[in-house]
């Protein structure tokens, strides 16, 4: 079976950085694509960033664009995200999804395009 594994999260004051991981176990060729997502306390999930392997193509969320970089290996089914300038707003669970076949059903954006995910790695930003 597939697995997905984050870590990297931890309590870092505001403006402070984090690089979370992912790594993919049970598969041995590459996802279509990966992404990262977010829940906060209370409320749904949210999409974060991801990358679509086939031309290395990357997506943000517009509250984390200039601050979230996502990047990875599609060869060791890995992807990392690199956070600085920390806000308290982005304190929630982050976790890694992965899909494996390319579709055009839903958008990168929705979890629902996503077939395997993580358990999920807590950020906390103290202000």
């Amino acid at each position: 079976q597939v697995q997905l594994v984050e870590s990297g999260g931890g309590l870092v004051q505001a403006g402070g950085s984090l690089r979370l991981s992912c790594a993919v176990s049970g598969r041995t060729f590459g996802s279509y694509a990966m992404a990262w997502f977010r829940q906060a306390l209370g409320k749904e999930r949210e999409f974060v960033a991801a990358i679509r392997w086939r031309g290395v193509i990357t997506y943000y969320s517009d509250s984390v664009r200039g601050r979230f970089t996502i990047s990875g290996n599609n060869g060791k089914n890995t992807v990392y995200l690199q956070m600085n300038s920390l806000k308290p707003e982005d304190t929630a669970v982050y976790y890694c999804a992965a899909v494996w076949t390319a579709t055009t059903a839903r958008p990168m954006v929705d979890p629902d395009a996503y077939s395997n995910w993580g358990q999920g790695t807590q950020v906390t930003v103290s202000s």
